[in-house]
């Protein structure tokens, strides 16, 4: 089996938009409930199109199959997509602060074939080349237990605010790369 790894582009938001659904609703039934969950796509996740413009945004494909993606940001925003209204988009100093991590999500067929550590050397690669040294990223409870296997630190828990009141648990996550 063979993966590539791409910058993912405008035209491929639709596919990335089913890629992401899926990775929520097959991957973090087992720590967050239905409602979060739902509630998550609807106000946090999704595809983030600064990402995408900004090129820092990853697609592995399998045989044109989108299996993965994820990226990295200059920008200050921790987490969540085009829905999440939180959004701090203002430009990072590399000299004294810490590159985003940001929307990783595998389709489950996929999940455990090592697509995420793919994303992930190549988000770490591109932010050193841009100057960082530090990384920060808000980790969603499925991914904790793989961001510590690369490295990454827990810092502290954060309540993400979710419709209806609702608020679901992530984990500001850091590494340093000096």
């Amino acid at each position: 089996m063979s993966f590539t790894i791409r910058m993912a582009n405008a035209a491929d938001v639709p596919e990335l938009t089913a890629l992401i659904d899926a990775s929520v609703r097959g991957l973090q039934s087992g720590e967050y409930s239905q409602s979060q969950i739902e509630g998550a796509l609807r106000a946090v996740y999704g595809v983030d199109s600064q990402l995408i413009a900004d090129g820092t945004y990853f697609l592995v494909e399998c045989e044109s199959v989108k299996v993965g993606c994820g990226g990295w940001s200059r920008r200050r925003t921790l987490y969540g997509g085009d829905r999440f209204a939180a959004r701090e988009d203002s430009m990072l100093d590399a000299r004294t602060e810490a590159a985003r991590i940001r929307a990783f999500f595998v389709h489950p067929a996929w999940a455990r074939r090592g697509i995420g550590g793919i994303i992930l050397d190549a988000c770490e690669h591109a932010a050193r080349e841009a100057g960082f040294t530090r990384l920060e990223m808000g980790a969603t409870l499925t991914g904790v237990p793989f961001y510590r296997s690369k490295g990454y630190r827990a810092e502290e828990e954060l309540a993400v605010p979710l419709p209806d009141g609702k608020t679901m648990t992530v984990v500001r996550m850091v590494k340093d790369m000096a």
